[in-house]
């Protein structure tokens, strides 16, 4: 094997090290068999054990867990070590590391390509699991457990299968006195969050892997009662903080590095994440109506299949190379295990559904439309037709290109207009429902409840519009937001005059504060979206001036600046007073040249800068300006979300216990759940 870009260059001002160390490609090795070997032998013991109602067979599945995560931890550190010591008689350091790769971006290769990022999966997933079999450690020969743990293992096989096939990492490659490798894609070595918005939303991917295996255990099983959503209920919250926060952190990312003034695009890939998200929060709203009324049982356990098997659909469409994103890995060999794995995950979880029919639909009945239950299931439908226009969009380019051949998009205009009007009424139906009753709902108690947060909304946009706010959809948007945060902080209040400050912990107040994050973000997504304004700017001497949208700009000169891994030519310019400095950023082993941007950000508006074009001895340097209002309050929302998720795993009024073996809710508190 050698790679195709050993023209690339040598390292130059340091010594290359013309050998690796063979040991890391014969560990890695041995820890990606161990972890194959102890995941089928976990599959076994526990099918066996079942089948005869072995308890011993199925207890042993303690002690392959620990193998399954000891494995996992081995090849991912074998593969960190190969990486950090430039080891490159391994194939992926070959074709990825590189002496001139920063420390931080060097560590965070292993999660830039496909193998590396699989390796990353299957550490996630080995925590969750040994996490599971720590939590339940008591409860190993309980069914349902034991089917959980049974799904965790099978889904282990799975991925370590991968990593013994198509997406093997330690291919040894044989280097030639003074190979340097090209480094990772220097998109994903320009800026910090890539070392850290791939392993959060992975988190939040794999995290859904766990009360996926619960619901499968529950079919299995028969126990259709509650008892499993209690068992999993933080499980749950664990997994969508962590997708909520690494979506957060992608758009973040893309608007620091990218350049072009945007922070989501529609990007297939952006998608991709975002359906598991819309679907666990659907089910995050309707799993409290099965709680306290035995209701939307079917429902929910199809929501939660979706979710996880969205999770791989998603995995196939970024890992398989289908399509051309800026986000998506290299055409690969994995595609069609994706494909079918997700299509033996959709068909196990609806002959389930299917077979428990009848006893997933005993439960309770809607008492009036107008009542929290009758809201919830609204919010359940709009979130799933979201759901619905957004997978359209993102697999119909696919469907038609397998069909035909041809390569067809999908763009911005579709979503926004297909999503714009569910938008609304999810904001709306999030400030309604939570002054709702759970029975049936009066027009004097609905007023009372809901007059001061809906003037509140009406204020909001009288604000807006003396603020310049002009066009119907973003001026609706900021009143709807109001109206969603004034309630929320109704009932905030409502539950600190009730229980004093430990009323801000627990579900309900929980989802209040995810609530009020939501409409943050909804509110500058809208505005800066809708009064965005961009230019183009020649400077051609210091000291020249421009000016936009109220700002002034005022051109200071250039520098080059030569650093390990990449040369920049960095063009200094006052932002109205203060100085930044973007910058055209080259990188001499990957032969690419990318935009550094800068951005002046204050919590009224962002002013970024991005530099297209640089003079070669005489002409104009040229940057692109793009000023967009309230996009640092897209950041603070997120965090608020996740503050919110955080104080709704938190216990509340009383601490609610694990179901006992007969799947009964062994305490119901009446608390309402996240984004209630």
């Amino acid at each position: 094997m050698r790679p195709s870009w050993s023209h690339a260059g040598l390292a130059r001002d340091r010594p290359v090290r013309d050998f690796g160390d063979p040991l890391n490609a014969t560990l890695g090795t041995g820890f990606v068999a161990l972890g194959l070997a102890a995941s089928v032998m976990g599959v076994s013991s526990i099918s066996y054990g079942l089948l005869t109602r072995n308890r011993r067979l199925v207890e042993l599945s303690r002690n392959l867990v620990i193998l399954v995560g000891v494995a996992a931890v081995g090849q991912f550190a074998v593969m960190e070590r190969a990486l950090i010591t430039r080891d490159f008689t391994v194939a992926f350091v070959a074709e990825h590391g590189s002496h001139r790769t920063p420390a931080l971006f060097n560590v965070a290769t292993l999660w830039s390509a496909l193998e590396g990022s699989i390796l990353l999966w299957v550490l996630i997933l080995a925590g969750y699991v040994v996490a599971v079999a720590w939590r339940f450690r008591g409860r190993l020969a309980d069914p349902m457990v034991a089917w959980a743990l049974l799904v965790l293992f099978m889904v282990c096989t799975f991925f370590f299968l991968l990593l013994a096939g198509p997406a093997f990492p330690f291919t040894r490659f044989e280097p030639w006195a003074g190979y340097d490798g090209p480094g990772p894609n220097p998109l994903l070595q320009n800026h910090v969050l890539m070392a850290f918005h791939p392993p959060v939303l992975y988190l939040g991917y794999v995290g859904f892997t766990v009360p996926f295996a619960f619901a499968i255990g529950a079919l299995a099983t028969g126990r259709m009662g509650e008892g499993w959503l209690v068992s999993t209920r933080r499980w749950t919250l664990l997994a969508w903080g962590s997708l909520t926060v690494g979506i957060v952190l992608g758009a973040w990312w893309s608007y620091e590095v990218l350049g072009w003034g945007g922070y989501w695009a529609w990007d297939p890939v952006e998608n991709a994440s975002f359906l598991p998200w819309l679907t666990g929060t659907a089910f995050l709203h309707s799993v409290m109506v099965q709680e306290r009324r035995g209701m939307l049982r079917v429902w929910n356990l199809s929501l939660l299949s979706a979710t996880f098997s969205l999770t791989i659909l998603g995995t196939f469409i970024t890992r398989s190379g289908v399509l051309d994103s800026v986000h998506a890995f290299t055409e690969s060999g994995i595609g069609p295990m994706f494909l079918a794995f997700f299509a033996l995950v959709v068909a196990a979880t609806v002959g389930l559904i299917a077979w428990r029919g009848d006893d997933l639909r005993r439960g309770g009945e809607i008492d009036a439309p107008l009542s929290r239950t009758g809201a919830f299931l609204a919010n359940n439908l709009l979130f799933g037709a979201f759901a619905f226009v957004v997978l359209l969009g993102t697999v119909f380019p696919l469907l038609i290109e397998a069909a035909n051949g041809s390569r067809i998009s999908v763009g911005n205009p579709y979503f926004e207009r297909m999503t714009m009007p569910i938008g609304f009424a999810l904001l709306f139906l999030m400030a309604v429902a939570p002054a709702l009753p759970w029975g049936r709902a009066g027009v004097e108690l609905l007023s009372r409840r809901l007059m001061w947060p809906a003037l509140v909304g009406v204020g909001s946009m009288v604000v807006a519009v003396l603020a310049g706010s002009r066009g119907w959809a973003p001026t609706l948007a900021v009143g709807l937001g109001g109206f969603a945060v004034a309630g929320a902080v109704r009932q905030l209040l409502l539950a600190v005059r009730a229980r004093g400050p430990r009323g801000l912990l627990g579900r309900s107040s929980g989802g209040m504060v995810v609530h009020v994050g939501v409409a943050i973000v909804a509110v500058a997504f809208a505005c800066s979206s809708s009064f965005l304004r961009q230019a183009e700017f020649s400077f051609d001497e210091v000291g020249d001036r421009a000016s936009i949208a109220g700002h002034t700009l005022v051109f200071e000169g250039l520098e080059s600046v030569e650093l390990s891994e990449k040369n920049e030519v960095r063009v200094s310019v006052l932002v109205d007073g203060e100085l930044h400095k973007p910058a055209i950023s080259t990188f001499p082993f990957g032969g690419q040249t990318i935009g550094t941007p800068a951005t002046r950000s204050s919590i009224w508006d962002d002013v970024q800068l991005a530099v297209l074009a640089v003079p070669e001895g005489s002409g104009s340097t040229i940057v692109r300006v793009t000023v967009q209002p309230l996009v640092w309050w897209l950041w603070f929302g997120g965090g608020v979300m996740a503050l919110g998720t955080l104080m709704a795993a938190v216990p509340g009024r009383a601490r609610n216990e694990d179901v006992e073996n007969d799947g009964t809710v062994a305490e119901r508190s009446g608390i309402t759940g996240v984004a209630s």
